[in-house]
């Protein structure tokens, strides 16, 4: 990829390299040294909280200096549906109420099957198969918004909500364009990306729903 696809890609990217690809490593590591791993995720999570899109800098300037050519939209994306419930911990809301537990479901379900798609866009009957899951996943996730809305409190909590709905339908909307777009110049680095900006306003759901109620 080059650096001006980075630039204008970046930020999906970038909010994912912590949870999806980093985590995961150390989620290992604590097997083998527990302390050395948990020091090492604070100090990331900090160090990103700070300085957001750090993680993705250290992962490019390693990639950069062994010269290895990675696409990175492909690779997050896939490995989005083998992280764990503890690498996306800022994800997941902890209320136990039915309607959270439902949106977290959802949630999780959605970026799962988007995940699927590096390994079934080759195979078109199987992609088209899967688009129909991600549609039906996408109208889940929305009704799993609406029915924890009521539970969120005040005025401002709910526009706050509503606000980051209308943003995932806007990137839904874009990823719908997206897909009839790589059936004519079948181009599918265009539609990992896409997909990455889905789970990324799937994300900037559940991170407001939370800092919302919780």
């Amino acid at each position: 990829m080059t650096m001006e696809m980075h630039s204008n890609f970046v930020h999906p990217v970038t909010s994912l390299i912590l949870p999806v690809l980093l985590r995961p490593i150390l989620s290992q590591l604590e097997r083998r040294d527990a302390a050395a791993s948990q020091q090492l995720r604070a100090a990331l999570t900090k160090a990103e909280q700070t300085h957001p899109g750090l993680s993705y800098e250290i992962v490019m300037g390693i990639l950069k200096k062994g010269d290895l050519n990675v696409n990175m939209n492909e690779s997050i994306l896939r490995l989005q549906g083998s992280a764990s419930e503890t690498d996306l911990v800022e994800y997941r809301l902890n209320r136990t109420d039915e309607a959270f537990q439902e949106l977290n479901k959802k949630s999780a379900s959605l970026k799962r099957i988007l995940s699927r798609i590096p390994d079934e866009i080759s195979d078109r009957k199987k992609f088209l198969e899967t688009i129909k899951e991600i549609a039906s996943a996408i109208k889940r996730l929305l009704d799993a918004v609406n029915e924890a809305a009521p539970f969120i409190p005040g005025t401002s909590g709910k526009q706050a909500v509503e606000q980051r709905k209308k943003e995932f339908v806007k990137y839904s909307k874009k990823f719908s364009t997206t897909l009839k777009e790589y059936f004519k110049e079948a181009q599918p680095n265009a539609v990992f990306v896409s997909a990455l900006y889905l789970i990324h306003q799937t994300n900037q759901i559940m991170i407001t729903v939370k800092s919302k109620c919780e």
